[in-house]
């Protein structure tokens, strides 16, 4: 009996489920979870020989300086893995990426400048992500999204100079997060943030060491105290003039959009041109002498944009964008050029204040609304026998209005 007894233990040792590396020490917790102990070894490696049923790691305090994407491919069951304070500078993109049931994940006091996020988009379980005191300098838009367990999230005491709006959307069980001790930039781009802790149940650590390092007039303000009147969304307004050439009917008709914009910091205007003859363009800044496809479009400083000879061929949609750090704005017009010689004297005549406030250039009498002045805007063309299409040469019959504006139904 004694000698099968002697064998069924050294089968229990040798199990898989019991399994230890020469390093750990290793033992079932109450509730069934296996543990394995490998903290403050001085290990350089992740030790081999892991049973594949460990749900817990301990690594902490030792001299780990890199972990491969193979590193943890032992313990697909892992639940929680503490990795602070060592010397890890790198981590291989796919070490975490099949540790599909880790709850608790801890880097802290480590040297990272980057962090395999990637690996993140099959977490769904996990509910702490300990990343504090490293030497991370961003994280990526979108990173975090789809960790609806995540609970608590530690980014303090990283080179973080500024977060990407909606960094932390997507995050419904957020109750921690800690962003102190970074050298935060409060420009507009980070003014998202003020916005989103006033409404977030989250708790924000540490608000009183959560500062601005830039601009030299906001340091050591709180992140979550830049002044409103600093960053202003962008509004705009688009308006329209048309002219034949002052050379002569036969130089055609010139159509000018001029977009007026405000905002703090101040808005960068931009052009959309989509026609109905399929040419799609993005203009960004002066493009008076710019060759290519673009120079058909004049672009100007001021916000104007001039189109010469202005023919069938540059029907379409018009749009202007206002572009801060806050956000953008844009504002459309939908240009169409009639050579039809029928009635014209029930379209509304043109109006230079139309798509200003207050203006009178919408048809059937309606008042503009603010926040969409120059939206869904038509402007017809009736041009007089003679003046031609600048693409096509054709000539149109005689119209009656020289510019008429309705509304798109």
């Amino acid at each position: 009996m004694r000698p099968l007894l002697g064998v069924l233990a050294l089968v229990t040792l040798l199990s898989p489920g019991l399994a230890c590396p020469a390093p750990c020490s290793c033992s079932t917790k109450k509730n069934g979870r296996l543990l394995a102990e490998c903290a403050y070894r001085e290990l350089r490696d992740v030790p081999r020989g892991l049973s594949p049923n460990v749900t817990i790691l301990t690594l902490s305090a030792n001299r780990l300086g890199r972990l491969g994407r193979s590193s943890l491919a032992e313990a697909p069951e892992l639940q929680s893995l503490w990795l602070g304070y060592n010397h890890i500078s790198a981590v291989e993109p796919g070490t975490f990426a099949h540790l599909l049931h880790l709850k608790n994940l801890d880097l802290s006091h480590n040297r990272l400048a980057d962090f395999p996020w990637q690996d993140l988009g099959g977490l769904g379980a996990l509910q702490i992500l300990k990343l504090s005191n490293n030497r991370l300098s961003w994280v990526p838009r979108g990173a975090l999204a789809g960790l609806r367990e995540l609970r608590s999230l530690w980014l303090n005491d990283n080179a973080l100079a500024t977060l990407a709006r909606g960094t932390f959307e997507g995050l419904p069980a957020l109750a921690q997060l800690q962003l102190f001790h970074n050298p935060f930039n409060c420009s507009c781009q980070l003014f998202w943030l003020k916005e989103w802790a006033r409404g977030t149940p989250a708790v924000l650590s540490g608000v009183g060491s959560t500062l601005c390092a830039e601009p030299a007039r906001l340091r050591g303000r709180a992140v979550t105290d830049i002044p409103a009147e600093l960053c202003v969304a962008p509004s705009a307004q688009l308006t329209y003039l048309s002219s034949l050439a002052k050379s002569g009917p036969e130089d055609g008709l010139t159509l000018s959009l001029h977009c007026s914009v405000a905002g703090s910091p101040p808005p960068e205007i931009r052009w959309k041109v989509q026609t109905a003859a399929g040419r799609s363009l993005d203009i960004r800044g002066p493009a008076a002498a710019r060759p290519g496809p673009q120079r058909r479009f004049l672009t100007f400083r001021n916000g104007t944009m001039a189109i010469p000879d202005f023919g069938k061929d540059d029907e379409g949609t018009y749009t202007c964008l206002a572009v801060n750090e806050v956000g953008t704005r844009e504002v459309s017009l939908h240009v169409a050029l009639a050579g039809s010689e029928g009635p014209a004297e029930e379209l509304p005549r043109d109006d230079p204040q139309a798509g200003q406030p207050g203006g009178h250039g919408c048809a059937r009498g309606d008042d503009p609304e603010p926040s969409g002045v120059g939206d869904n805007l038509v402007i017809v063309y009736h041009v007089p026998r003679g003046v031609r299409s600048g693409a096509e040469g054709r000539e149109f019959p005689l119209g009656i209005l020289p510019l008429a504006l309705g509304l798109l139904l």
